[in-house]
């Protein structure tokens, strides 16, 4: 009996043990899902004010309310803007939350960068969709606030990186640059990268106090090079190995640069110059006007045009009554100076290459 009765003991006890061991295993966490905050906003309608760029000031602030799990969760909050039609796709700019914080408010800089990424223009009233993503991680489905509807005028924020290299000496100060029409991020430019001379850096100012460059020991192509770029990084980049202009594009957002052929280049030919069978080629000024030009010598014995990537399929020239502005492709006429002497010629070709805006400056 005895025997019996510790067998039995034995027996309830591993059965207790299993028991428990399963109660823990039930008790594992699971959610079902989570009940998003409701957004809010001080103001649906917001026209930023390019004089209060330096301003700290929030100009628009944006309030939600907690959102709800079945247990105390650590939630990452995303407030996210997009345009209609984008469906909260590719065009969509996000700016994460500060976990544990209901509120936030943006300067004027801070929310003009925002709506500039979506592509919107400068000084027009556009339309945008603003909500907030509450996510746990891990894999779970992220739950969304409402959206609010705004209406916002941001402005363009020109502004310029520099291309400073072996090109033109490795001087910050007189080096070349690349523009941001919209200071989305994204800088482009056009450089003459010389026989020999294709290594660079981009700094953000006119001296070496900080620099753009990339970790990546790889070489260019023939003809276009592309790159991962880092804040100070530790090599130069390097141009295609055969000399010309090149598109330079740096994209602050995706920290790339990419080096590609330009399509169209211009120059001025004709006995006014040299003569008709030598180009002098006019610099693309990159500060987002599409001009091109050539400080150069012209006499008051010949005539000129502007012409196309060195070849006569598309050349520029007088309309048959001459405006003093206008350039057409359709068999203008010669363009002339009435002295001798130093001459600034700017043109802006047109986007379909008929016709082209000029000026004649002399020195």
């Amino acid at each position: 009996m005895k025997k019996l009765f510790t067998i039995f003991l034995t027996l309830s006890g591993v059965s207790l043990l299993m028991f428990s061991s399963c109660k823990k295993n039930d008790a594992l966490v699971v959610t079902k899902g989570g009940t998003a905050g409701t957004l809010s906003a001080n103001t649906t309608t917001l026209v930023l004010d390019k004089s209060k760029l330096n301003d700290t000031t929030s100009v628009i602030k944006f309030t939600f309310t907690k959102p709800t799990y079945e247990y105390n969760a650590a939630v990452t909050n995303t407030l996210q803007i997009d345009v209609p039609g984008d469906n909260w796709g590719s065009k969509m700019a996000s700016t994460g939350l500060s976990t544990r914080v209901y509120s936030q408010g943006f300067s004027t800089n801070d929310f003009n960068n925002l709506l500039l990424k979506l592509g919107l223009s400068g000084g027009v009233a556009s339309q945008v969709n603003v909500r907030v993503q509450h996510s746990l991680g891990g894999g779970s489905t992220p739950v969304y606030s409402n959206t609010l509807t705004l209406i916002v005028t941001p402005f363009f924020l020109t502004s310029w990186v520099y291309v400073p290299g072996a090109y033109q000496g490795w001087n910050p100060a007189t080096a070349d640059s690349l523009v941001s029409a919209t200071g989305n991020g994204v800088y482009t430019g056009i450089i003459n990268f010389t026989a020999g001379n294709n290594q660079f850096l981009i700094t953000p100012v006119k001296s070496w106090a900080n620099k753009y460059a990339t970790n990546s020991s790889a070489g260019p192509g023939a003809t276009t090079a592309s790159y991962p770029v880092t804040y100070n990084g530790s090599n130069n980049f390097t141009a295609p190995t055969t000399a010309g202009l090149y598109q330079v594009t740096l994209d602050l957002n995706a920290n790339t640069l990419t080096i590609a052929p330009v399509a169209k280049y211009y120059s001025i030919i004709g006995d006014a110059a040299i003569d008709w069978g030598t180009d002098v080629d006019m610099k693309y000024i990159n500060d987002n006007t599409g001009r091109w030009s050539v400080t150069t010598t012209l006499k008051s014995t010949g005539g000129f045009k502007i012409r196309e990537n060195h070849a006569w399929s598309t050349s520029f020239g007088y309309l048959a009554t001459p405006d003093g502005k206008t350039l057409t492709a359709s068999n203008g006429g010669n363009m002339s100076v009435s002295t001798t002497g130093s001459y600034t010629v700017n043109f802006i070709p047109s986007v379909d290459d008929k016709t082209g805006t000029y000026t004649i400056v002399q020195h």
